[in-house]
C-alpha cells in the first residue's frame, strides 16, 4: 500500500545549486479543508484509495502538518510578458514541495496558493477559489482530451478571504506535472549572463527528462529541437480542440510541451478565430488564431537564451522545424476529426473552407464536430436544422462527400473513430462558472459531475446531455480576468 508518507521522493531539482530556487516553508491557510480530490490523479501517483479518506489529508498537503520527504522551494525564473522582458519573476504564490518517482515517471508536487515568496512582488501569494477551481477543472479536461497538461490532485478551501476585484474565498490546489520548467528558466540565467547555470539547467533536463538525447552527438542541439517539436504539437492540439490559453507569456510555456498555468482560458463555443479569453489582453496578442505564431515568437525568445549553448545556425535550423511540424500535426488532427485517414493534396483547402464557413455562420465548434460523427451522406443529417447557414453547409458537404469516397473504411468504422476524437463534453466557461458559484456556496456536486464527464469526454453519458449543449445567453463571452 502506497501512503503519502511512503511515496518515493526524489527531489532532483532541490539538488541543483541555490541559484535556482529559494527554500521556503508553506504558509497554510487557516482551517484548511478538503473541497475535492481527484481519484484518477491519485491512482496515477500510485496512492492507495484509503489515503483519500484520511482526516489529516488537507493538513498534510497544505503544509500545516509535516509531510516526510517534501523539501519546499520557490523556483526562480524570468520571462517575456505580453512581449516585454520581466526579470523579476518566479514562484510568487506556489511552491515545489518535492518530486516523486512512480511507475508512470517523475512527478512534481506543486502547491499553488501557498503564501508569499521572494518572487511575490506586490502580491499576497494566495489564490482564490474561483481561479483554483477553474485550473482544477481545466487540467482534467485537457487530460481527458489526451493533451499534455499539469493535473491537480486536490482542491483545498478555507474560511479565509483575499482581496481581488472583490473579497473572495481563498483556496489552494496541489497540482502535479512531469516538470514545471519553463522557457523563462533559461531566460533568467541568460539575461544575467550566468552561462554556467544555463548549461547546468540544460544538463538537468537531459539527465532527468530526456536521457535518450544524451546519446546524440550534440545533446543541447537535440534538446532545443525537441522543445520546438513538442511546442508545435501542443499548439496543434490546442487549436484542434478550440482551446485558447489567454496568457502565453514565456514564463507560462512548458519546456516539455505541457499545458501549464490555467489563468484566463476558454474552450470555444461558437467558432471565432479572433477569440480573446483574457479581458486584460486588450490588443488580442493571445487570441485563438495567433497562438501558433505566438508560440514561435516564444521559441525565438528561448533560442536567444539558448545561444551560449550552441551555434547560430543550429538555432535557425531548430526554429525552422516549427512551422512544418505545426502544420502537419494540426492537419492530421483535423483530418481525424473529419474521419479521414489518408492524406490528399486538397485536404488543407477542405479544412480551411470548413473553418471559413464555420466562422461566417457562427457554428458551435464542439457541437458541430460531434454531430458530424453521425453524418453519412445518405440519410438526412439532423444537425443541419440547427445551422443558420445550411446552404453553406450544403456546398462544403458535397466536397466532403467526394473526399469520403476516397477512403477505404466503412461508414460505421469511420463514425466510431470520429466519436473517439470529437468530444461530446468540453469545459465551456459557463459550466465552470456554474461550478464556481456552487462551490462558493459549499456545494461541490457540480464539480463532481464535471470531473466525471471531463475524464471521459468522448463517451455519451446520456443522462447529462444538457452539459453538451451550447451556452445560454448569460454564459456567452464571460469576462475572465488574470486576477487569481
Amino acid at each position: 500500500m502506497t501512503t503519502l508518507e511512503s511515496l518515493h521522493f526524489n527531489n532532483v531539482f532541490r539538488r541543483l545549486p541555490p541559484a535556482f530556487y529559494t527554500p521556503m516553508a508553506c504558509s497554510p491557510l487557516p482551517d484548511t479543508r478538503l473541497l475535492h480530490i481527484n481519484a484518477s490523479v491519485a491512482r496515477l501517483l500510485g496512492l492507495d484509495s484509503s489515503e483519500l479518506q484520511r482526516s489529516d489529508l488537507a493538513a498534510i498537503v497544505s503544509g500545516a502538518q509535516v509531510w516526510p520527504g517534501t523539501e519546499p522551494l520557490a523556483m526562480v525564473y524570468a520571462g517575456h510578458q505580453f512581449g516585454q522582458y520581466n526579470p523579476d519573476l518566479g514562484d510568487g504564490r506556489g511552491l515545489l514541495l518535492g518530486q516523486i518517482n512512480t511507475p508512470s515517471g517523475l512527478w512534481d508536487l506543486h502547491l499553488k496558493g501557498s503564501g508569499r515568496t521572494p518572487y511575490s512582488r506586490m502580491g499576497d501569494g494566495r489564490a482564490v477559489l474561483r481561479s483554483s477551481l477553474r485550473e482544477y477543472l481545466a487540467s482534467q479536461a485537457m487530460h481527458g482530451l489526451g493533451i499534455p497538461t499539469s493535473l491537480a490532485l486536490c482542491l483545498l478551501g478555507s474560511p479565509a478571504t483575499v482581496q481581488r476585484e472583490r473579497r473572495e474565498p481563498a483556496a489552494q490546489i496541489l497540482r502535479i506535472a512531469p516538470s514545471h520548467l519553463r522557457f523563462g528558466h533559461f531566460e533568467h540565467f541568460f539575461y544575467r549572463r550566468e552561462y554556467q547555470q544555463l548549461a547546468q539547467l540544460a544538463d538537468h533536463v537531459l539527465e532527468h527528462y530526456l536521457p535518450d538525447l544524451l546519446e546524440q552527438a550534440h545533446p543541447y542541439d537535440a534538446l532545443l529541437h525537441e522543445v520546438v517539436i513538442r511546442t508545435a504539437d501542443l499548439m496543434a492540439a490546442w487549436q484542434s480542440v478550440g482551446f485558447t490559453h489567454g496568457v502565453m507569456n514565456t514564463d507560462n510555456m512548458s519546456l516539455l510541451g505541457y499545458t501549464l498555468d490555467y489563468g484566463p482560458y476558454a474552450f470555444m463555443d461558437t467558432y471565432e478565430p479572433g477569440l480573446i479569453s483574457n479581458h486584460s489582453d486588450e490588443g488580442g496578442r493571445y487570441a485563438f488564431h495567433r497562438q501558433a505564431s505566438i508560440a514561435l515568437w516564444n521559441l525565438n525568445a528561448l533560442a536567444h537564451a539558448w545561444s551560449p549553448l550552441t551555434q547560430q545556425q543550429t538555432l535557425i535550423e531548430a526554429l525552422q522545424a516549427y512551422e512544418p511540424r505545426f502544420l502537419s500535426s494540426y492537419q492530421r488532427r483535423m483530418l481525424n476529426k473529419l474521419g479521414l485517414q489518408q492524406d490528399h493534396p486538397a485536404d488543407a483547402v477542405l479544412i480551411a473552407d470548413l473553418l471559413t464557413w464555420m466562422a461566417k455562420s457562427s457554428v458551435d465548434y464542439p457541437c458541430f464536430f460531434r454531430a458530424l460523427c453521425a453524418f453519412d451522406g445518405t440519410s438526412p443529417w439532423a444537425y443541419r436544422d440547427e445551422l443558420i447557414d445550411p446552404s453553406g453547409w450544403d456546398t462544403w458537404s458535397q466536397h466532403y462527400l467526394l473526399r469520403l469516397k476516397q477512403e477505404t473504411r466503412s461508414t460505421p468504422e469511420r463514425q466510431q473513430q470520429m466519436r473517439a476524437c470529437n468530444p461530446k463534453f468540453v469545459l465551456r466557461n459557463y459550466l465552470a462558472q456554474r461550478a464556481i458559484e456552487a462551490a462558493e456556496r459549499g456545494d461541490m456536486r457540480e464539480t463532481d459531475t464535471l470531473i466525471h464527464l471531463l475524464t471521459q469526454p468522448f463517451d455519451e453519458h446520456p443522462d447529462h446531455d444538457d452539459y453538451a449543449a451550447p451556452p445560454p445567453e448569460w454564459g456567452r463571452h464571460l469576462n475572465i480576468s488574470c486576477s487569481s
